[in-house]
């Protein structure tokens, strides 16, 4: 199977702006031929794998050059996309109305969690600071699940930064246009006004709305160093604080 790792030694601490949009251009060119190779797995189903893997390593590149560049101590900073255990609220609990089914619950209170993570977790000195969800681009579908998961990670950490990387947009708006105050879309803001304890920042790398018609595997589209140096003094901006 055709992966990311075999054109990039991913998270290495001492990766560049310049090897990162190597690697997209790499990754990119090639992705089309390699998905067509494949015969244990659908065409578009690799294609987005690597897409979506491609955008993971990325971030993880930004987030250490970001910590890198604060000189921060690398021994001091964790990534991982492990699973949380969101545990059942009481109060849900307490209005069942079904007293059986409350006892139950009751009993087995431990058993009743949700296991979330978004894509990447990043702690510092072992806290919680900072989540990050990675798509290779996001409609207000996707855009309200990943809310959803932000809200419930805040129920427990209610201080972590909260990010969407994504590739390209399609969530209308200005998202795709690279602009540097983004306006955003009226639907957008719309949907994420009744998630008031998530400030969800919203950063798109490849200019133009997301075509279906034009992947851009087939019509290729640039990835520049102003856009992920943008990206990088963003996330240097929210982790200065733990130096």
């Amino acid at each position: 199977m055709f992966t990311v790792s075999e054109m990039i030694r991913p998270y290495k601490t001492d990766i560049s702006v310049e090897e990162i949009i190597r690697t997209y251009e790499t990754v990119v060119r090639v992705v089309d031929d390699k998905a067509k190779e494949q015969t244990d797995r659908a065409y578009g189903g690799v294609v987005r794998m690597v897409k979506g893997k491609l955008q993971e390593t990325i971030t993880e590149a930004i987030i250490r050059l970001a910590w890198t560049n604060l000189k921060g101590k690398q021994e001091r900073l964790g990534i991982n996309s492990n699973k949380i255990k969101i545990p059942i609220q009481k109060s849900y609990i307490e209005n069942i109305k079904n007293e059986k089914v409350k006892k139950y619950i009751k009993e087995h209170i431990a058993d009743y969690v949700y296991g979330l993570s978004v894509d990447k977790h990043i702690f510092i000195d072992g806290k919680f600071v900072m989540g990050i969800e990675c798509k290779a681009y996001a409609e207000n579908a996707m855009l309200k699940r990943i809310l959803v998961d932000f809200h419930l990670l805040k129920s427990l950490y209610p201080h972590i930064s909260c990010y969407l990387f994504q590739l390209e947009s399609q969530l209308g708006g200005d998202y795709s246009e690279l602009p540097k105050t983004v306006f955003g879309a009226h639907s957008t803001h719309a949907i994420m006004s009744y998630f008031n304890d998530v400030d969800l920042n919203i950063v798109t790398f490849l200019k133009g709305e997301r075509d279906i018609n034009n992947p851009i595997h087939k019509h290729f589209k640039p990835l520049t160093d102003s856009i992920l140096k943008n990206a990088i003094a963003l996330i240097k901006n929210d982790l200065q604080k733990y130096l």
